[in-house]
Parts: structure tokens; C-alpha cells; sequence
């Protein structure tokens, strides 16, 4: 019992202390009915804890054996190593399936240090301090076993590390919260434009489709579309109020012209009168008439022409104001009705919706099972690097291309649509999820051997994809964070893949 008790508390290459506690579990259930071969093969088991052997020494003979029997206190040399016959009902594991049973554990626990290390951002000296740790301490045990003082420590790690990660999903939901929040404010803090509340609604819509990261992707993309509309409609409005500051110019410059005439005439007309007075003959007189029928209708043309020419500035004016007016008008338009995407010529996220609604409820008529719908979600590779290079014309060439291909390659009844950036979702009704992972393979070759000339240059374009099955009653939004998954991992290990989720 003294070995027995010292030998469980210390963990060892071949025998860790859940191993010892096992065995020895086995070896009491076995033998409890006869207590000299009990004897015997508790003693082999101490004897291999103590020399940390794989197990060999309690390799002892059955009953048929000898009835010479070990003692608690024999020593190690009145064993029975060598024995050739094994007990059925041994407590101990065979050598290979205990050999198994280890290489089983260090599998399994470095696959959680990969998993765990793999969700730690790799940005932050804490993430990589937890990861060093983490690693370091399953190292130990896939060297020493499972020891109960390396559990405690992995069990302090693993503490932190949740704690670390609970800080980021807290990060996460109020970064989610100053999205909603900047959302409220988009149409606040500008004068009373429709169309900013109309980017605000669709905001929303994207908010309520999306969460984590996808839904910052979705407010940071929205929020550079409306810098770009609104800075093209103050544009739009700061050439407007310049050319009503014009007109107001030239009107006033024509009415001191017209001034400056009608003054002339009032004096003409002042000389007229004085001549008219002074004559003494018809033929004065008639010289006065036609002097002053001849000033009238001087004044009379350039009141005309001035009046000409304010007409038409005024018309220039207003032409502007319904210009901007029109402007808004499409811009709100664009955000509240439109069903496809302006560049691309696919359905936009409100088709989507309307189309992924069509599609679930075809697909609950004729059974989820029977007709399955997949989702698969689309992410060009290396975008923003093609802007970068070649300037965003060739980006907006790049998704055209993209759009074409893959409206021309699927069947009349699948369904796609912009997304948002360079994303685009893919519906594809009556399809398993492998047939799916092949279209978009199918796909994917397709455009890499495709090529578009961008001002005298071949620009070639891949992209990575993530697919997956919907499930009967769950959103759009959940459908497409499992596609997500399956698109990172495309794009982490490689890109210009598909892999399902």
C-alpha cells in the first residue's frame, strides 16, 4: 500500500498518473477472488511504475502458473518479466494499444493547441504571449504524459486565454454597437437630405444580415460609398450655388446697362420736351418727334436684349437646381428601390434578400432533404492590391468580368449577387453541397484561364470560396457566416479554392 500510494502521485514518461489509476482499477476488478495472484500482480505493477517500463513486468502467468506468489515487499527480481502467457483479464493494456492511447492524447491535444492558437489574433503581444505559453505547456505534456500538476497548469492557461477571448467578443459587440450607432447618426448630422436616410435604412439592412467582422466589412463599405456619393453631390451643389452667384452677377450687370440706357433716355427725353417748347415751326417739331421716337426705340431693344439675356440666365439657374435635385433623387432611389447593382448588372443585397426568400420557401414546399439549397459566398482574391496597381477602374472591370462569368455559367434557375466590395453570394436551389463545391471549382477555372484587357494590359483574376447547405428555418445571415468559415479557410490556405462548411 506504501508503494502503492507513492507511486500514483508521480507521473512519468510511460506512465501517466491517469494510466497508473486505470491499471490499477483493472488489475483490483480482475482479481478479486484470488488474493495471492492479486498480490502477485499488484506487485508487477508497482514494479513497472518504479522502473517507468512500458508495461512488460506485469506480464504474469495465469493460474495454471507456479504457485509460488510475490510479495508486497519481494524484490523486482522475483518478478515475472519474461512470462510467455498473458491473463485475458490483466489490468494492463497491451503495449501497442497503450502506445496508441498516448500518441491518441498528444494528437488530440496538439489539434486543440493548433484550434486555440489559431483563434488568437496574431496582432497583440498578449495573443502571442498566451500562444507561446499554450504551446510550450503541450510540448511537456506530449513528452511527460498528462501529469496532474502540467493538467493545472493547462488549466491556468486555458483560463487566461478564455478571458483574453472574452475581452475580444466584447470588443467585437462594441465595435457592432458604434456601427448601429454610427448608422442612427448618418442622417442626423447632415442638413435634410432623404437620401442620407435612405443610406442610413440600408445600412441597417446590412447590419441585420451580418455580425463580427462581416458586419464592420458591411458599415465600413457603406460608409465609403456615401463619402464618395456625398462628396459628388456637394460638388454637384457647390457648382450649382457658384453658377446662381453668376446669374446673379450678369442680372445685375445687366440692369445697371438698362439703367444706365433708361437714364439716357430720360435725359433725351428732357431735351425733347425743352426743344418741343422752343419750336416755333411744324418742322421743329417733327425733328423733336423723331428724335424722340428714335431714343424710344433704342431703349426699347436694349430693354428687350436684357431681358433676353436674364431669361436665359435664369433658365441656366434653374436648370442646375434640377440637376442636384435629380441627383438626389436617383441617389435615394438607388438606396430604397433598386433591386440590381449599378456596376455589376447582378441582383444587390435587397435581390438577394427578395431571391433568398423565394428560394427557402420553394425549398420547404419540396423538402429540404429532397431539395436542398446551397449558399456559396464569393471573395475575389488579392482586390484591393489591384486597385492599388492599376487604380480602381481596373477593380470595376474585375468585378464586371466576374459577374459575366458567373451569371453565364449557372443554370437560369441559381441566383447571384453583388454582395458588397468584391463579395458576391451565390444561390444554388436543388443542389448537394458537393455538386456545389464543384460548380464554384468549375468556376474558378473558368475565370483563372480567363483574361480581360485592362488599357493594354492582361489582368488575370481568381477567387476564393466558402459554400454551404442552408438549413430549414435559419436566416440568410446564418447561412453565410458558415460560408464565411469555408471562404478564410479557402483563402488561408491558398486561395483560388472552394471549401464547404
Amino acid at each position: 500500500m506504501e508503494r502503492m500510494v507513492s507511486g500514483l502521485g508521480n507521473g512519468s514518461r510511460q506512465w501517466s498518473v491517469a494510466r497508473k489509476k486505470d491499471s490499477l482499477h483493472r488489475v483490483l476488478s480482475a482479481n478479486r477472488r484470488d488474493a495471492n495472484l492479486l498480490n502477485k500482480r499488484l506487485s508487477g505493477l508497482m514494479g513497472s511504475w518504479e522502473s517507468d517500463a512500458p508495461g512488460q513486468a506485469v506480464e504474469v502467468t495465469d493460474s495454471a502458473a507456479p504457485a509460488e506468489t510475490a510479495t508486497l515487499t519481494e524484490p523486482r527480481a522475483a518478478m515475472a518479466p519474461d512470462a510467455k502467457h498473458v491473463d485475458e483479464a490483466t489490468a494492463e493494456l497491451p503495449r501497442h494499444e497503450e502506445r496508441n492511447s498516448d500518441a491518441q492524447m498528444a494528437a488530440v491535444v496538439r489539434a486543440l493547441q493548433i484550434t486555440i492558437g489559431a483563434a488568437l489574433p496574431r496582432t497583440e503581444s498578449r495573443a502571442t504571449e498566451l500562444t507561446a505559453d499554450l504551446t510550450a505547456l503541450c510540448d511537456r505534456i506530449e513528452q511527460a504524459g498528462a501529469t496532474e500538476p502540467l493538467v493545472l497548469e493547462l488549466q491556468t492557461v486555458c483560463q487566461r486565454i478564455q478571458r483574453f477571448v472574452g475581452m475580444r467578443h466584447d470588443l467585437v459587440g462594441e465595435l457592432q454597437a458604434l456601427s448601429h450607432a454610427l448608422t442612427d447618426s448618418l442622417a442626423e448630422l447632415v442638413d435634410d437630405e432623404s437620401w442620407v436616410k435612405a443610406q442610413s435604412r440600408s445600412l441597417h439592412e446590412r447590419l441585420n444580415v451580418a455580425d463580427g467582422a462581416r458586419a464592420i466589412r458591411a458599415t465600413h463599405e457603406l460608409l465609403n460609398e456615401t463619402r464618395v456619393r456625398h462628396t459628388e453631390l456637394r460638388l454637384q451643389q457647390s457648382q450649382a450655388r457658384q453658377a446662381m452667384k453668376d446669374v446673379v452677377g450678369k442680372i445685375l450687370s445687366e440692369m445697371g446697362t438698362l439703367d444706365e440706357g433708361v437714364g439716357q433716355f430720360s435725359q433725351q427725353v428732357l431735351g425733347c420736351v425743352e426743344s418741343a417748347q422752343a419750336a416755333d415751326t411744324a418742322e421743329g417739331l417733327s425733328t423733336v418727334v423723331q428724335q424722340l421716337v428714335t431714343a424710344s426705340q433704342a431703349v426699347y431693344t436694349l430693354v428687350s436684349s436684357t431681358r433676353g439675356r436674364v431669361q436665359a440666365e435664369q433658365a441656366q439657374a434653374e436648370e442646375l437646381e434640377a440637376r442636384v435635385k435629380g441627383l438626389e433623387s436617383e441617389l435615394c432611389r438607388l438606396s430604397e428601390e433598386a433591386l440590381t447593382d449599378s456596376l455589376t448588372q447582378v441582383a444587390n443585397r435587397r435581390g438577394l434578400a427578395k431571391q433568398f426568400d423565394v428560394e427557402c420557401a420553394r425549398a420547404q414546399r419540396a423538402g429540404v432533404e429532397s431539395a436542398p439549397l446551397a449558399v456559396g459566398l464569393i471573395d475575389l482574391d488579392n482586390f484591393k492590391k489591384l486597385n492599388d496597381k492599376l487604380g480602381h477602374a481596373a477593380g470595376d472591370e474585375a468585378l464586371k468580368a466576374l459577374a459575366a462569368l458567373v451569371s453565364k455559367s449557372l443554370r437560369p434557375t441559381d441566383q447571384v449577387a453583388r454582395f458588397g466590395g468584391e463579395e458576391f453570394v451565390v444561390l444554388l436551389p436543388s443542389t448537394e453541397l458537393q455538386t456545389a463545391t464543384d460548380v464554384l471549382a468549375r468556376l474558378q477555372r473558368k475565370l483563372s484561364a480567363a483574361l480581360f484587357i485592362h488599357e493594354e494590359r492582361e489582368v488575370f483574376v481568381t477567387f476564393s470560396a466558402g459554400v454551404t447547405l442552408w438549413r430549414e428555418g435559419e436566416t440568410l445571415q446564418a447561412a453565410l457566416a458558415r460560408a464565411d468559415e469555408g471562404m478564410y479557410e479557402a483563402k488561408r490556405t491558398g486561395k483560388n479554392r472552394t471549401c464547404a462548411a
